[in-house]
């Protein structure tokens, strides 16, 4: 791609001033560097431009492709220059595992954005590293499951939840809508449920608002733009419409939040908990009677908050999005899914325990996510000391990329890695099994901590919809002309569409 129009979408002027403040940039970074430690075996990857580093490699409208193509050439640990900042790669699947799981302690604290920081949002789980990452992490895992994350009490509510969804797909009366908005509506709800106490009705003005910002930003955050300001962040300026638009998609539901925290913590009875957010405020109460509330800030409480609403609807929504696409793609799959559910359950409605006996089905919600890869570079690691990995040194501090999309689609673990082939979790007698390679929640001490909820939600919701209806492409468009090309953001989602879901009493007419 032309990087040069994503850099400087400006005036003559505009990039002339831009072109100094980059030589002047060189020449203050070039003194700094006059005196450079000594080499040493570091891993290899493309020559540097000074200040700039990679970036005229760097295809911003899907980085991820391109830095596959270059672990190709420089193997499975390479480096690579994102602007002035050195960041080292890691490529397949037995160099991510032996990273992220077996050297878990040395890869496994977080690099937070530059895009975060200003609006402080390194609080919480996700972004966090220490003691208060530790706490806030244990903390959220404990009480999402006291609150019934992988258990019965969480599978009601996602039951309930699809029948609220199921109504809005009715409503359609078969007529190709798009996906997007109830479907997150209704992953929301779930979180929302563990969280706040409470479900949103979908026609909620606030609720709604405030899912829509998120989803935006999440796509603003693997925006060029942004992908630029992390590199360049004192050029800030150049890049103020995608990052202003993420600061008031962020204010605006940091002061929702708020409101709806307030509200629970003036009906707060520090003998039952609705939520998370009570319980946080329970423990926080406390620590604070005795002096000293420790990591239970109101800042670790909304970065938590954030941090759970954000990932426990965006990767999910995202992922059934992309099930219900390809299952409109391919007919026949969709055809086999629905005799394997009419011939194990019926009409019934669907329990968690119905998996082991619907491998098939099972097997297509597990390519689903493998193909879908919806986050295809991780969320950035860095070292926490100095490291020698594979033979190659890796300084304290090192962002460090687990290039997921290398190890859902590596060449040597997977039999189609380009294809969607449910054959890959089935084995010759066409049970389930689940290959190593399988990290679509990433792996080690930082793997996704909504992973059991992630994957009980994505079983009820999609086998409930397969049971009520036939997923078909819009009138006059045919199942090829259906397109699998992602739309890049800060995940891998479908491009926009619609999809016809059909009821089964009219499908059989």
């Amino acid at each position: 791609m032309d990087v040069s129009g994503a850099l400087f979408p400006l005036s003559s002027s505009s990039v002339l001033g831009s072109v100094l403040v980059l030589l002047l940039a060189y020449v203050a970074w070039s003194s700094a560097s006059s005196t450079p430690e000594p080499r040493r075996h570091e891993p290899p990857g493309p020559r540097p431009l000074p200040l700039l580093g990679n970036l005229l490699h760097l295809n911003l409208h899907g980085p991820h492709w391109t830095l596959l193509e270059m672990s190709k050439k420089y193997g499975q640990v390479f480096t690579f220059h994102m602007g002035p900042k050195k960041v080292v790669v890691l490529a397949g699947f037995k160099t991510v595992k032996e990273a992220l799981v077996q050297r878990a302690e040395e890869f496994g604290e977080r690099q937070p954005m530059e895009a975060l920081k200003e609006d402080k949002l390194v609080n919480g789980v996700v972004w966090a590293n220490g003691d208060s990452w530790k706490e806030m992490r244990r903390f959220a895992l404990s009480n999402l499951r006291d609150f019934g994350m992988g258990r019965k009490a969480c599978e009601d509510k996602i039951v309930e939840e699809c029948q609220h969804l199921l109504e809005v797909f009715k409503n359609f009366s078969g007529d190709a809508f798009d996906t997007q908005r109830p479907v997150n509506y209704a992953v929301s709800n779930i979180i929302c449920s563990l969280v706040f106490g409470s479900r949103f009705q979908y026609d909620d003005p606030a609720f709604t608002a405030m899912v829509q910002r998120m989803s935006r930003n999440i796509h603003l955050l693997g925006s060029p733009s942004l992908q630029l300001y992390n590199m360049f962040p004192w050029l800030g300026k150049w890049f103020s419409s995608a990052k202003e638009e993420l600061r008031r998609n962020v204010m605006a539901n940091r002061k929702q939040a708020t409101e709806l925290i307030q509200g629970l913590k003036e009906n707060l009875n520090p003998q039952s908990s609705r939520g998370l957010v009570d319980a946080f405020l329970i423990q926080q109460q406390q620590l604070e009677d005795a002096g000293d509330v420790g990591h239970f800030h109101n800042l670790n409480l909304m970065g938590t908050v954030f941090d759970l609403f954000g990932a426990g609807t965006e990767t999910t929504s995202t992922t059934l999005r992309w099930a219900l696409l390809i299952m409109a793609k391919y007919p026949d799959i969709q055809e086999k899914v629905k005799e394997e559910l009419k011939q194990v359950i019926g009409h019934r409605q669907v329990q968690v325990e119905d998996r082991k006996n619907l491998p098939f089905t099972d097997a297509v919600i597990h390519e689903t996510q493998r193909l879908a890869d919806i986050i295809p570079m991780a969320i950035p690691h860095q070292t926490s000391q100095d490291v020698t990995f594979r033979g190659f040194f890796i300084k304290k501090g090192t962002t460090v990329y687990p290039l997921l999309t290398s190890v859902l689609h590596d060449e040597s673990e997977w039999e189609k890695p380009l294809a969607f082939h449910p054959q890959h979790f089935l084995d010759e007698d066409g049970k389930f099994v689940k290959p190593d390679a399988f990290m679509p929640f990433s792996a080690g001490r930082r793997v996704c901590l909504g992973e059991s909820l992630a994957r009980m939600e994505l079983f009820i919701f999609f086998v409930t919809l397969l049971q009520h209806f036939r997923f078909r492409p819009p009138s006059g468009v045919t199942e090829d002309e259906l397109d699998l090309t992602p739309c890049v953001g800060g995940t891998l989602c479908p491009a926009p569409h619609k999809l016809r879901a059909v009821s089964e009493l009219a499908s059989e007419r």
